[in-house]
């Protein structure tokens, strides 16, 4: 390495130290953040960017932009912890990039914005406000995830999705994409030689896997650690914190699966089918060629499988229940439901639909039953909640005999509402959903899972 090249690095190093020293004395609650992310002068990009794990630079961009504003400095300094911090470079999934990346970029400009700290402040431009207004009026926190399903709805054209980028473009997102970018060139690699041994490659994805998924558990760990942090320096930025928080705990929350709930009220229950786990085909197939019609070990015609026989669904029907969003919660279960592994022959499943009382009490005992309901579906009710009155009515079903073996009661709700004082005699869970992923206090007794937009349309996309 040459004198200059040294002397860059020193010079880079210096101005990002600089800024990270004035962002610690300024927000206190990133001291862990802060040190998370280690320097390397990189000359692939001609700006600034981070994979994660480095600050990416560019010196002489760097310098200019120092040279210019050091609060330009700041806040790309904070823009890239901001999205480790919420791991954007991790999320990419099957998105579309660059509609991703500047989802990403909104979210983080958008809390820097709001942030009234002289070290990152910067004139907020009309066309940033515009958009800020334009999204909060869905999302009551602007995070990427929320953006990104905003932003997708739009139709751009080339030129106005260009502008939007570039007024909220800060840092280099092509770190992010470099190990994809890495496994497309290997996959050409590969193509031009096929008789390589490819177990090289092979070690060397699962290595590249593991270490992204290394970095992704580092920046959660920091991230709730700055949740902690930031709920006690909270009182000093006042409400300022408040998004900043929420977003941290929307992404630090609980990761639930609605599938392994489901799970959790089948039957263990012989059905009538082959067994095909009970016999040995040698011997079988060996007394057929032997005596031609006649197995040596002949197959049970039973089986013990774990299925959905008798269940309650309520639904609440209240007024702070969107009927769009009820309707999408039912058609995501019935799809689980609805596969040929879940039923019993005869199931008896009771679809309440409930407010402060209940509303109908549809009885479903058979697969064309509940397609038959799904199709004619239409929601009744729009009082206030009260859980209690369906735990009252499913009790008095026990008691008629309604049913003979129930599992349990899944309650779907926004979560505002009195609960039962006493456990019920069958298994409970409540099903909130929330847009901020609000975790809601349940009962000892209950289950619960916490549902938002995205996990419905992850469900949408796989049915």
């Amino acid at each position: 390495m040459n004198e200059t090249h040294q002397r860059l690095i020193q010079i880079g190093n210096a101005i990002l130290n600089a800024s990270r020293n004035e962002l610690y004395l300024s927000l206190r609650f990133l001291d862990i953040a802060l040190s998370g992310l280690r320097y390397e002068m990189n000359l692939s990009s001609l700006y600034v960017g981070t994979d994660g794990e480095k600050v990416l630079f560019n010196p002489r961009y760097l310098i200019e932009r120092y040279q210019c504003d050091p609060v330009l400095v700041n806040r790309l300094y904070l823009h890239m912890l901001l999205h480790c911090i919420f791991r954007h470079p991790f999320h990419t999934g099957e998105r579309e990039n660059a509609l991703w990346g500047l989802a990403c970029d909104v979210a983080v400009e958008s809390m820097i914005d709001a942030l009234p700290l002289k070290a990152t402040h910067l004139v907020v431009s009309d066309r940033r406000n515009e958009l800020y207004d334009e999204l909060k009026k869905d999302l009551k926190v602007l995070s990427a995830e929320g953006i990104y399903r905003k932003l997708s709805e739009k139709k751009f054209t080339d030129q106005e999705f260009g502008k939007l980028q570039l007024e909220f473009w800060v840092d280099d997102h092509v770190f992010w994409e470099q190990k994809k970018e890495d496994n497309k060139n290997q996959d050409n690699e590969n193509q031009d030689h096929e008789n390589q041994d490819n177990e090289n490659q092979d070690e060397s994805e699962q290595k590249n896997r593991e270490k992204q998924k290394q970095l992704e558990e580092k920046w959660q760990q920091i991230g709730e650690k700055m949740e902690t942090n930031l709920e006690t320096f909270s009182k000093e930025m006042g409400e300022n914190a408040g998004d900043l928080l929420q977003l941290l705990k929307i992404e630090n929350r609980e990761k639930y699966d609605y599938r392994r709930f489901l799970e959790k009220f089948v039957t263990l229950k012989e059905d009538l089918r082959v067994d095909d786990d009970s016999y040995d085909y040698i011997f079988y197939t060996y007394g057929l060629s032997l005596y031609g019609n006649l197995p040596l070990i002949e197959s049970l015609e039973y089986k013990e499988v774990k299925k959905i026989e008798e269940l309650v669904i309520a639904i609440d029907t209240s007024e702070s229940c969107e009927g769009e969003t009820v309707r999408r919660f039912l058609e995501q279960t019935y799809a689980i439901l609805n596969s040929s592994e879940t039923f019993f022959h005869k199931i008896n499943i009771h679809l309440l639909q409930c407010d402060a009382k209940i509303q109908q009490d549809t009885i479903i005992t058979s697969k064309e039953e509940l397609e038959n309901y799904m199709d004619n579906f239409r929601l009744m009710g729009s009082g206030g909640t009260d859980f209690r009155p369906v735990f009252e009515y499913v009790d008095n079903l026990i008691v008629e005999k309604a049913f003979q073996n129930l599992k349990g009661l899944i309650y779907f709700t926004d979560g505002y509402g009195s609960f039962p004082r006493r456990r019920p005699s069958y298994d409970t869970a409540f099903v909130f959903f929330h847009e901020e992923y609000l975790d809601l206090n349940v009962p000892p007794w209950a289950m619960k899972v916490v549902l938002g937009t995205q996990d419905l349309a992850i469900y949408d996309k796989e049915n």
